[in-house]
């Protein structure tokens, strides 16, 4: 039985954060900005806004170019590092704000920049095992819910979004086998500490950054940058390596390399350790920055889009960031 990714629709919050805005705001230049970050644009939510009602509209638009589809999912997957509540799932309130079937299981992940590798695991399994028959897995965050204004180097590289895929029985499209790692020992060099069961947001929090939006009520995202870059440029080859080991492809046989969308600096230095020819590796970035679990799809999209990829094509896809945590797998599209 073959698996595939049959669909994808995205969404992006009306706000735009343009290197104008950066540029006044920290007295830089835009062409500086673009320079150091790679980006051009995101966007970000308005106050009003979060992570599920993203990746709410991102579902909406996909059920309303394929209706015939909202009948057949049987499981909706959410992944996101936002849930609306510590309880229910955030996934049953996107249920039924959706209008699906009732014969249909729901579970979040709270997962981060490897989660959309991890959700299409978590979703070959149930559609292999028969318990599942249509996915619906929606990723969605906002980064930028976490980020203190004066942080720049955070502020011009994340983007908010939502994304809606479909992961169906197929006669054509497969996902193959899956590499994972986890290494806890990284866990601070990019996390949220504020806001949690473990440290809630409390009156000193409120007196201190009351002067930022919402007071930084989810918390505030610590990132040390050269750890992280230092994880990925030693990572990310190995896992490179062991997912065609796994799938039993050569690297020649990969038609696109579709990475995390991290930032350009870790990007580009990837592209250049694991030898990736060019026109090889996509990248869909400048207008949108580092969108978390939402960056691989939406990358996806775009490079069908663009032609630059077709049914058939072999995809490695490999996702690592926060935890640390890392994973791989290669698509047939």
């Amino acid at each position: 039985m073959n698996i595939e990714l049959s669909h994808i629709e995205y969404f992006l919050p009306e706000i735009e954060l343009s290197n104008s805005h950066l540029a006044e705001r920290f007295e830089k230049t835009e062409e500086e900005i673009y320079k150091s970050t790679g980006v051009i644009s995101r966007r970000i939510r308005s106050e009003s806004q979060i992570g599920s009602d993203l990746g709410f509209h991102a579902a909406e638009r996909l059920l309303s170019n394929f209706p015939e589809l909202k009948k057949k999912i049987d499981l909706l997957i959410f992944c996101t590092e936002g849930l609306d509540y510590k309880a229910p799932t955030t996934s049953s309130t996107l249920h039924f704000k959706l209008g699906l079937e009732q014969n249909c299981a729901c579970m979040d992940m709270p997962m981060g920049c490897a989660g959309f590798v991890y959700g299409l695991s978590l979703a070959k399994s149930f559609l292999l095992s028969e318990d599942a028959t249509c996915v619906l897995f929606i990723t969605a965050d906002i980064p930028s819910s976490v980020i203190h204004s004066d942080d720049f180097e955070m502020r011009a590289i994340f983007g908010d979004a939502g994304v809606a895929t479909i992961i169906e029985k197929s006669d054509r499209g497969k996902i193959g086998r899956f590499v994972y790692g986890t290494d806890g020992a990284g866990a601070e060099n990019l996390i949220v500490r504020d806001g949690s069961t473990r440290k809630p947001i409390d009156e000193n929090w409120l007196l201190k950054y009351g002067n930022q939006t919402d007071s930084l009520a989810h918390g505030r995202m610590h990132m040390n940058g050269l750890e992280i870059a230092r994880f990925s440029l030693q990572k990310v080859p190995t896992l490179l390596e062991n997912v065609l080991h796994k799938n039993e492809l050569s690297f020649e046989q990969i038609d696109l390399f579709v990475f995390h969308q991290a930032s350009d600096f870790i990007l580009k230095a990837l592209k250049r350790k694991c030898k990736i020819p060019e026109d090889k590796f996509y990248t869909y970035f400048e207008n949108i920055g580092n969108t978390v679990s939402c960056s691989i799809p939406i990358a996806l999209y775009h490079a069908e889009q663009e032609g630059k990829l077709k049914r058939g094509d072999k995809v490695m896809l490999l996702g690592f960031g926060v935890g640390y945590s890392w994973a791989g797998t290669i698509i047939e599209y």
